[in-house]
């Protein structure tokens, strides 16, 4: 068993072979096992999508902030806190198991006696059972904080990619079993219990970490400088991310609630396959050469410049699909989810490749720049979402996409101020993918959009022109990258040289 006592002092240069491995590894196994779990994910939310309606998506889809923003009280943070951490010891990891696991079960407790008032809020008396069942998830999840945070530390990204990867097989299995059975929105809410519970078994079998049975809570005080402000953050993200639904679950039609969560689910969908990857190495690895800030750079610009060639790519190509998407794999009965999608696609891009900024300032230990940026991203966005309901579904998909794409270049202003990085690297990394992404696309656009084609046809002549019209473009601009990120695929090392 792997020692829980680590030791924070300088790396020596005999080390960084271990350092390129576990990144190039890393990289590789977030990037193979994520698009498995979104492949997984796509297959089986197809499936279920075709057999319920969406109605039955907008019910599940009005509790869906309650658990996430419970789960993200419970995880506190401590996740990032204890990966930043230089020194370590078992006592840490003690402390905020048993403080994650007693806040979950504190936090069920009191939502599961306010799911009486959710129902008669949304006017859905279903929403009573429901959602008491559905809250199981963040109370599971919370037993599992401290194992994951072991994980993530030392970048067992192949251990938690297996894990991940088998709870979206089997509750898929679960979730389209009870949905053909007609058990309807409660499928959907099966699946999602039963995919947390069988990746916290998996969390707990591949960590070291082992609880013990004595409550010192001392080490939370020194975690919960930087984990509080981590938590403050992500409450608003998920805030932000599910305020819409709240909204349309108050005031719109059960229907269009659902094709929104179908839209928004395909689009984080897409976001993730990339978004997931970055993360389980961007900010381990970040941290790990942190007091070298010639070498972060060049680290940071690497990992940046790979996520932005692939995310712009792959949502905005969702974007350009939508309609065929929609049509061929969900029926003419989700149509109206697909200029939903085609929206959210757009500033979702943004969001991705934001994330790896955050990451950044995680890293060097600047929890506060990460809170403040994400409280006023999610405020404004709030002010705007309020602003514009009565006026539709469309206005309040552009405030997110506007704002999205305008907080790139805040996040670039703070992440400049940490490390030596200029305007022309966001042109270069960033923006230069971007309107790569979009003249493909238009290459692509110009070329069909007078033929009369089948929806298939389309859909295959969309993704196989556009792809060719992007790499062609990336091997006039940006030759090196292409090789490099062929040479990654082929196991070899990347993104961090001497």
């Amino acid at each position: 068993m792997e020692s829980l006592q680590e030791d924070s002092s300088k790396q020596q240069p005999k080390e960084e072979p271990s350092l390129k491995q576990k990144t190039a590894k890393g990289l590789l196994w977030g990037g193979m096992s994520n698009l498995i779990q979104q492949l997984l994910g796509a297959f089986f939310g197809v499936y279920v999508s075709r057999i319920l309606s969406p109605e039955d998506y907008g019910v599940i889809a009005v509790l869906l902030i309650f658990p996430v923003i419970a789960s993200t009280l419970q995880e506190s943070g401590f996740v990032a806190a204890l990966v930043n951490q230089k020194k370590i010891e078992h006592k840490d990891y003690n402390a905020v198991f048993w403080f994650s696991t007693s806040l979950g079960l504190i936090l069920y407790i009191i939502l599961y006696f306010c799911a009486p008032l959710i129902a008669q809020f949304y006017a859905m008396p279903e929403l009573t059972a429901l959602s008491r069942f559905m809250f199981l998830s963040f109370l599971i999840s919370s037993t599992a904080v401290a194992h994951n945070a072991y994980l993530v530390r030392h970048l067992h990204v192949k251990q938690r990619a297996i894990g991940m990867t088998t709870a979206i097989f089997v509750s898929g299995i679960a979730g389209v079993a009870m949905a053909y059975m007609g058990f309807a929105f409660w499928g959907i809410a099966a699946q999602t219990v039963i995919y947390v519970l069988v990746n916290t078994g998996f969390i707990w079998a591949y960590s070291a970490f082992r609880p013990r049975f004595y409550f010192d809570f001392s080490p939370i005080k020194s975690i919960w400088k930087f984990s509080s402000k981590v938590l403050i953050t992500n409450f608003f993200l998920q805030l932000n991310n599910n305020i819409v639904t709240v909204i349309l679950g108050k005031f719109y039609p059960k229907d269009d609630t659902g094709n929104y969560s179908q839209a928004n689910k395909w689009n984080i969908m897409a976001q993730s396959v990339l978004l997931n990857m970055s993360r389980s190495v961007a900010q381990p690895v970040l941290t790990s050469v942190h007091e070298e800030r010639d070498r972060q750079l060049r680290v940071f610009r690497k990992i940046l410049s790979f996520t932005a060639f692939m995310t712009f790519p792959l949502v905005f190509g969702l974007s350009f699909i939508s309609k065929e998407f929609i049509e061929i794999f969900l029926t003419n009965k989700w149509k109206d989810s697909a200029y939903f999608l085609e929206l959210l696609c757009i500033g979702g891009a943004f969001v991705t490749v934001s994330d790896v900024y955050a990451n950044l300032t995680l890293s060097k230990g600047k929890s506060n720049i990460y809170m403040w940026n994400i409280i006023c991203l999610s405020v404004i966005q709030l002010i705007g979402f309020l602003i514009v309901y009565p006026y539709g579904i469309t206005k309040m998909i552009g405030v997110y996409s506007g704002v999205s794409i305008v907080w790139i270049f805040i996040w670039h202003y703070f992440a400049s101020r940490e490390i030596p990085l200029k305007f022309q690297h966001l042109l270069a990394d960033v923006l230069l993918f971007a309107v790569a992404a979009a003249i493909a696309i238009g290459c692509c656009y110009l070329s069909i959009h007078l033929l009369h084609l089948s929806a298939v046809v389309s859909l295959v002549l969309k993704i196989g022109l556009t792809a060719i019209f992007y790499i062609g473009i990336m091997w006039l601009v940006k030759k090196e990258l292409v090789k490099e990120c062929l040479q990654y695929l082929k196991l070899d090392r990347l993104f961090i040289r001497n």
